[in-house]
């Protein structure tokens, strides 16, 4: 394990830079070289701010960029009729932007916690979503979230759902290293893992289960959440996916040089990574 400064493959989450056009965040993954974005339906705006999805399929492809996911389904295991159809709606729009994969976020309001409940309920959506994505030869990707209040904390469970209804074709799950601590997870599933979500907190006052997604930040010395540690375990695992920063923090969307920052943290955790890796 001696010194090595891989070639990580970075990407971007627009929810890093939301005040960013489409069009403008595929210009800044291209700048910073990175393997491609996420785009999202949550920003609060009209997703891709009106344009065509024929639109935004050619430019990435012309840049040589990859539209790495679509998020978000919400709460996808709470299943109902609805649910199935905002699944099917987000599949058709991920395959017209030539999107890899869809996300799937737990329920996150303190509710449908029961041991058992959770499972059942994470099991059952698992299993009527499954032929959808089969239908589409689409790959959904669930995300634990870590806050004490959701309904699907730890990739233990997710991977033994996937596993339990035969989804291993065609789900695969997020490590995100802010979930991760807040979970106090210590295992890690790179086989199963297709997607990794970086960000930092350097607010070393905030007790772990009071932090939230606004204390997320880029990662950098100052990081308490051990991103590092977490990247090089996936990678030791076998883990050669993209890594895509998803910050959340006021102070991060509202960078005056967004690229310079992004292009500083990228820096350091490429040269913080003690194996060669790529």
């Amino acid at each position: 394990m001696g010194g090595r400064k891989g070639m990580v493959p970075f990407a971007i989450n627009h929810m890093s830079v939301p005040s960013l056009r489409w069009q403008d965040v595929l210009d800044l993954a291209k700048s910073l070289g990175c393997a491609g974005v996420e785009f999202r339906n949550d920003l609060g705006r009209p997703l891709f701010d009106g344009s065509s999805f024929r639109d935004v399929a050619t430019r990435a492809e012309e840049m040589g960029l990859r539209v790495l996911g679509l998020s978000q389904i919400y709460p996808f295991n709470v299943w109902s009729d609805a649910m199935a159809a905002e699944v099917r709606a987000l599949i058709k729009i991920a395959k017209a932007i030539g999107a890899e994969t869809i996300s799937l976020i737990p329920r996150n309001d303190g509710s449908g916690q029961g041991n058992g409940e959770r499972q059942a309920n994470l099991r059952i959506a698992l299993r009527e979503i499954r032929p959808l994505l089969e239908e589409a030869e689409m790959t959904a990707l669930v995300e634990p979230l870590g806050f004490p209040r959701s309904s699907l904390r730890f990739k233990t469970e997710a991977v033994d759902a996937i596993e339990a209804v035969g989804g291993t074709d065609h789900f695969g799950i997020v490590h995100d290293t802010f979930h991760h601590f807040l979970a106090e997870e210590d295992q890690f599933f790179p086989q199963h893992t297709k997607l990794v979500h970086i960000s930092g907190v350097t607010d070393h006052v905030v007790p772990a289960d009071l932090l939230e997604d606004e204390n997320r930040v880029l990662v950098d010395a100052k990081d308490r959440l051990g991103n590092i540690q977490q990247i090089t375990a996936l990678i030791d695992g076998g883990y050669t996916g993209p890594i895509s920063v998803e910050a959340f923090a006021p102070s991060i969307h509202t960078l005056s040089d967004p690229e310079k920052s992004l292009a500083a943290s990228f820096d350091f955790i490429r040269n913080s990574l003690k194996v060669n890796a790529f």
